[in-house]
């Protein structure tokens, strides 16, 4: 059922993989709603180039640890937009979080080595560590 993340699916998929015993509802969706925190703040990025790299490490940080690995990053893939990849990419990197391949996410798999670095975000990236 989840081989293939869609729109219609994907709810039902994070619902299925949230992993915090006797959570509400609101938890979940607070949680859930991290990624179009990182969204935004990518979008941010593109508009001015201001990167809040440790708000975004810590949103991601707390989506891997409700969430689960492997699907942390099937989500974070879906609702991301396909030019933010590289955005995202050097943050999973520097955790170990990255993949070689997504797979299953609207009906494609997601190379890894076909997603380009961003040079500016891994030079922030860089300072923090």
């Amino acid at each position: 059922m989840f081989d293939n993340l869609t729109n219609e699916n994907v709810m039902l998929y994070a619902i299925k993989c949230y992993d915090t015993p006797n959570c509400v509802m609101s938890e979940f969706e607070e949680d859930f709603n991290r990624i179009l925190y990182i969204k935004k703040s990518f979008t941010k990025y593109t508009r001015c180039s201001d990167l809040n790299a440790r708000l975004i490490l810590n949103h991601i940080m707390i989506i891997y640890n409700v969430f689960g690995i492997e699907c942390a990053t099937r989500l974070l893939f879906h609702r991301l937009d396909e030019d933010q990849y590289e955005y995202i990419k050097p943050f999973l990197i520097m955790l170990n979080y990255m993949p070689s391949v997504v797979k299953g996410i609207r009906g494609e798999d997601i190379i890894s080595s076909d997603i380009p670095l961003n040079r500016e975000i891994v030079t922030c990236l860089r300072t923090l560590s």
